[in-house]
Formats: structure tokens, C-alpha cells, sequence
């Protein structure tokens, strides 16, 4: 059986594009040629299974007033059972996280990262009974969100007052909480780009390179 790697996130996991003029379909999602979950599998090779589990606007645990189904705490246990034995979990939440919507700080918003490394780790879905997860922080979210309020995105207005300085504290919280529950961890600020459209989203260079790196990453962790 290839080794199985699960890639569980938000809409930087599903490949959602901000900007047509940067996916070569010209659509609102890279293509199989452009995402980093996809690149991966290409880097990789034949003895890896990498497995998609991005879904927009996907949180921790918080579940959203406005869309159903959108807390990972809630799907982490169909997902991973879905897909045993798994060798590897990685988790690329939080952007989603820090809405004003959800009231939470930087802090808070890591104490949901920790509850799903909890339920992440008991599930009985790991090869060899052995947890195996890696934590990736995403890029903070860029200035230029607040500008976004006019169509046809709304993405300043959506996620509300206090975001980015939200997504800025992210990773040192996020890498203390890794630390405690022994995952190793990534934070992706400087490694994989936001575009300049909504400042949230991977371009195809930011997949391109979040690929790269976690293309050299994985092979140590398994």
C-alpha cells in the first residue's frame, strides 16, 4: 500500500482562485497542474498517495452562524477514518479562524488547532498505531485585505475588523501548541505567496512553492 497523506485545510487546500487571470482555466479553482495538494503527489512519486480534503472556508472548531459544516472538529474523524492507515496528516487551518464573526483571539483560535491535534492523534486511522501530523501555519493575511470591500469581492467586509492582525500572531501560537503534541510544524509566511487581489489566497507561484517546500519536508517525516 503507497503511503497515505492527508491534506486537510480550507480553500488554500481546495485550490481557490482569486484572480481568473492567474489560473491557466481561468476559473475560481487551480487546476490539477497548479495545486500545491497536486504538485505535491508529482514531487513525491508513485509511493505516495496524496489525498485532497480542502474545503472554503473551513475553521478549527468554530462553526460558522452563516454556513453549515464548516468546523474541522467535525469532519477530522470521517476524513481520516475515511482514508486508513494514514501516514501523515498535515493541517492547514486558520485563516478562517480569526472572522470577527467567531470573537477569538490568536490564543483561542490555537486552543481549536489543540482540540483537533487531540481528536486528530486518538483517531484509529494511523499506520502502526503511531500519530503522524504536521502543522502548517498559513501566510498571514495581507494589508490590503481592508481594501477589499467593493465588488466584486467582499473579503475585507466578510472577515471583518481585526483579521490581520489576527493572522500575524497565528504562528508563534500555533508552534507552541505543535510543540506540546509533538507535530512537527511549518509556518508558511515567506515561503508560499498571497495574492494582491483579496490577500488571503495562494497564487499559482504561492502553490508552486508551498509544493517546493513541503516537497523536501515530507520525506523526513515519514
Amino acid at each position: 500500500m503507497k503511503k497515505h497523506i492527508v491534506c486537510f485545510g480550507d480553500s488554500n487546500t481546495h485550490g481557490y482562485c482569486a484572480d481568473p487571470t492567474d489560473c491557466a482555466d481561468g476559473g475560481d479553482r487551480f487546476n490539477e497542474d497548479e495545486r500545491w495538494t497536486c504538485l505535491l503527489q508529482k514531487a513525491l512519486g508513485e509511493e505516495y498517495l496524496v489525498l485532497e480534503e480542502g474545503l472554503s472556508g473551513r475553521t478549527t472548531v468554530f462553526r460558522d452562524p452563516l454556513y453549515e459544516g464548516l468546523a474541522g472538529i467535525d469532519s477530522i474523524f470521517p476524513v481520516l477514518m475515511s482514508h486508513e492507515r494514514v501516514d501523515l496528516l498535515i493541517i492547514m487551518l486558520g485563516t478562517n479562524d480569526v472572522k470577527e464573526r467567531f470573537g477569538c483571539n490568536a490564543f483561542c483560535i490555537s486552543q481549536g488547532l489543540e482540540r483537533l491535534l487531540q481528536k486528530a492523534s486518538a483517531t484509529n486511522c494511523w499506520r502502526n498505531n503511531r500519530p503522524n501530523i504536521l502543522v502548517v501555519c498559513p501566510p498571514h493575511i495581507g494589508e490590503g485585505l481592508e481594501a477589499c470591500c467593493a465588488e466584486p469581492h467582499f473579503e475585507g467586509l466578510h472577515m471583518g475588523v481585526g483579521c490581520v492582525e489576527k493572522s500575524r500572531q497565528l504562528a508563534a501560537h500555533y508552534a507552541r501548541v505543535a510543540r506540546a503534541y509533538g507535530c512537527a510544524f511549518l509556518d508558511a509566511e515567506g515561503i508560499a505567496e498571497f495574492n494582491n487581489i483579496d490577500c488571503m489566497h495562494l497564487t499559482r507561484r504561492g502553490h508552486r512553492q508551498l509544493a517546493g517546500k513541503l516537497g523536501e519536508l515530507v520525506p523526513t517525516l515519514l
